[in-house]
């Protein structure tokens, strides 16, 4: 996702930048958070758990109908001012050299796959705030903050849900990454103080409380950033259907979201590929994970849950590969740290961030130890940003 964080911006400022573009006429503000996924990675296109939460970084659109027949896109995120016009007529092929306006055009195109009349056009300024290539899906809480915005500015009266689905499929077809549901889900539907427990194949979900006490959530930048488009996620999700294809020789499954821990041991021999076998336990691993970690946080056992955390990395480093050095290193610094509860990478991986809970007197030593020897390990400088759950995607002005 190619929106940079490279400056600060108040919302008054924002309103004045789409003025100066756009003219004085009534606008709307919308605003759709990223999201950090506490546990449950690499789960949710094959029908299992996740568990995220909302942030309270993300993205801003503000939009105008403008009666032209044309889409206008500026973003504030980076130095030009450059305006990218679409015609109505257009919008349904992707723009060259993966420019970013394909992410909210492709959510566009999914509205007009639906039928619903864009016909007037609109124009529409972006901003973000989410740490690109972090991992905390600015991509999906940008396609969420544009259809949020289309949604309520042409008054179409879609539900949430089936919007969250048009973001997925937007990315899917327009970005060519095959994510699955959980970013758009978590940017669309967020609650303040908690997180997400959600079956990804049926979309039935729980709102979980997420009270932390004397502890908080902790993201480390490992400023190495990935690159979900590059192949390798897309080559992940062609492995877990060939496991699914091998495991229905005697147990027809769709999904390895179907079966459970247990029934994977008994069967995995049916894999006949190593690799395509390793990928496939971390995926029934995970959802097993998940399930005992949303257990042990409603229990208050954070132990449990730090555990199963830290479990979770290893699974993704030794099973599913995605970790890769710079992942490895910042959570081997973490889980090093006194007061660490539990710390895992976050995200599709192959760069990105980490995710720690950490006991508020040790946040100052986490930050300053796991940055010394991060830097020391890799020579590259991370950032860190403390969290809360926050909202949804919603209108904001």
């Amino acid at each position: 996702m190619p929106i940079l964080c490279n400056r600060v911006l108040s919302l008054e400022e924002l309103k004045e930048e789409f003025a100066a573009f756009y003219g004085n006429e009534p606008f709307q503000m919308y605003f759709s958070p990223g999201r950090v996924n506490l546990i449950g990675e690499h789960t949710d296109y094959n029908g299992g758990y996740v568990f995220p939460c909302a942030l309270t970084l993300g993205t801003y659109c503000i939009i105008r109908e403008n009666n032209s027949g044309v889409f206008r896109f500026r973003t504030l995120n980076y130095d030009t001012n450059e305006l990218i016009e679409v015609a109505v007529e257009d919008i349904m092929s992707p723009l060259p050299n993966k420019s970013w306006v394909n992410y909210p055009l492709g959510v566009i195109a999914q509205f007009q796959n639906h039928g619903y009349n864009l016909k007037s056009g609109a124009d529409i300024l972006i901003y973000g705030n989410v740490p690109n290539g972090a991992g905390l899906s600015s991509s999906a809480s940008l396609e969420v903050a544009v259809a949020v915005a289309i949604n309520e500015t042409y008054n179409f009266k879609i539900d949430r849900i089936t919007l969250v689905k048009y973001c997925q499929k937007a990315e899917n077809e327009f970005i060519g990454v095959m994510c699955g549901i959980m970013d758009q889900f978590a940017s669309g539907l967020g609650q303040k103080d908690h997180a997400i427990y959600l079956n990804c194949d049926t979309l039935d979900y729980i709102q979980v409380p997420l009270f932390l006490d004397d502890m908080k959530i902790i993201i480390s930048n490992t400023n190495s950033p990935h690159k979900l488009d590059s192949g390798l996620y897309n080559e992940r999700v062609f492995q877990c259907e060939l496991a699914v294809k091998a495991l229905s020789r005697i147990r027809p499954i769709k999904k390895l979201g179907e079966i459970t821990l247990n029934e994977f041991n008994e069967i995995s021999s049916l894999i006949r590929d190593d690799t395509i076998r390793k990928r496939a336990h971390h995926v029934v691993s995970e959802i097993d994970r998940t399930k005992k970690a949303v257990s042990a946080l409603q229990e208050n056992d954070f132990v449990t849950f730090g555990k199963l955390m830290n479990a979770s990395h290893q699974s993704l480093r030794n099973d599913y590969e995605v970790t890769g050095f710079h992942l490895d290193a910042m959570v081997d610094a973490a889980q090093k740290i006194k007061g660490t509860i539990g710390s895992r990478m976050t995200g599709g991986g192959f760069g990105g961030s980490t995710v720690s809970i950490v006991n508020c007197e040790y946040i100052d030593a986490f930050i300053e130890k796991v940055g010394e020897e991060y830097f020391k390990t890799t020579g590259i400088e991370a950032d860190f940003y403390t969290v809360k759950a926050g909202a949804g995607g919603r209108r904001i002005s």
